[in-house]
């Protein structure tokens, strides 16, 4: 989904939901076109096999707070997610899967459980 979106849209990035609207949906967006500020942090800048630039995941400082000990899998699944999202209009919507850190991701990150 990732290929196809880049395809049509160029470059991608992704801001975490804060739960309004479409519950907690990571919403993909052009390159930019989400505007990003110091109340947002950068997860990760994610590498996807036959994408050129890496895909920026953002989320909200608050939420970012509460989700520091979570390890966060980007999924796609069949259904209509967001209107914003542009993967909206091809029938599948994509979703955050997660699981809390295990005590050696939180020594690795050097944070406490």
């Amino acid at each position: 989904m990732i290929r196809s979106l880049r395809g049509t849209h160029g470059p991608l990035m992704f801001h975490q939901s804060g739960g309004c609207c479409d519950g907690s949906s990571p919403m993909c967006f052009p390159e930019g076109e989400f505007r990003t500020g110091a109340s947002d942090v950068l997860l990760e800048s994610l590498a996807i096999d036959g994408v050129g630039e890496p895909v920026t995941f953002w989320m909200s400082r608050s939420q970012f707070e509460l989700w520091r000990h979570t390890h966060l899998t980007v999924d796609v699944v069949p259904g209509r997610g967001s209107g914003f999202s542009l993967e909206a209009p091809e029938g599948v919507r994509f979703l955050i899967r997660s699981r809390l850190l295990t005590p050696e991701e939180l020594a690795e990150l050097g944070e406490r459980e």
